[in-house]
């Protein structure tokens, strides 16, 4: 599919849980036209050796936090959030304005008809409701989740239900969610949920493509 003009009116938001599968299905919609945002490869483009984010990072957290590369040290940054709650809102007070910059920058270049944002904690920003026109929340069993991560990172059981926690839950997330794509039985399962929705879209960006942008 030829991509179309960008009506920057229309945005999603796609948000679900670790392992749900955002990945997957954001590729299902890129490739049939819509412009893809990853707000989790900005991140690590973020806090990769030489990235934009790093000498702020060192500043605060200090150069034991860099892997010999010069990236973010995740694994171990990881652990320091999970166990310190105000290490998260530092880590996010650096982090966070700068992918929202790069979001912005990346939507006012976008050629698709309508661009898809994918923020695995959408819902927990607070700030992206209002940035989004819809909200698309990919949900899958819990035990479908843990056994995913499991063989996808190697962790075990009780690190991904940690991560989990750490999330907003299912049910909160559901609720947000304008649209819900169930992502349980495979590629072949979520064709026609993405063919219904982007068929939606495609017409609300349409209809939308003369407004003023007012949304990022």
């Amino acid at each position: 599919m030829t991509p179309g003009p960008v009506s920057p009116t229309f945005t999603v938001g796609l948000t679900g849980g670790i392992g749900c599968g955002k990945t997957t299905v954001a590729d299902l919609f890129a490739a049939r036209g819509a412009s893809i945002v990853d707000t989790d490869q900005i991140a690590h483009a973020l806090t990769a050796p030489h990235g934009a984010a790093m000498p702020a990072l060192l500043d605060e957290f200090g150069t034991g936090f860099a892997t010999p590369e010069g990236a973010l040290d995740r694994a171990k940054m990881r652990a320091l959030v999970f166990a310190d709650p105000s290490a998260r809102a530092r880590l996010e007070a650096i982090l966070h304005p700068r992918i929202r910059e790069a979001t912005a920058a990346a939507a006012l270049v976008a050629t698709g008809p309508y661009v898809i944002f994918v923020v695995p904690l959408l819902i927990e920003s607070g700030s992206w409701r209002e940035r989004v026109t819809r909200i698309l929340a990919i949900d899958c069993a819990e035990t479908t989740q843990v056994a995913r991560v499991m063989a996808r990172n190697g962790l075990d059981e009780a690190q991904v239900r940690a991560i989990m926690a750490a999330q907003v839950s299912r049910s909160a997330r559901l609720a947000a969610a304008d649209d819900v794509i169930l992502n349980d039985a495979g590629v072949e399962a979520l064709l026609p949920q993405v063919e219904r929705l982007h068929a939606e879209y495609l017409a609300e960006a349409a209809r939308l493509g003369g407004l003023p942008n007012g949304r990022l």
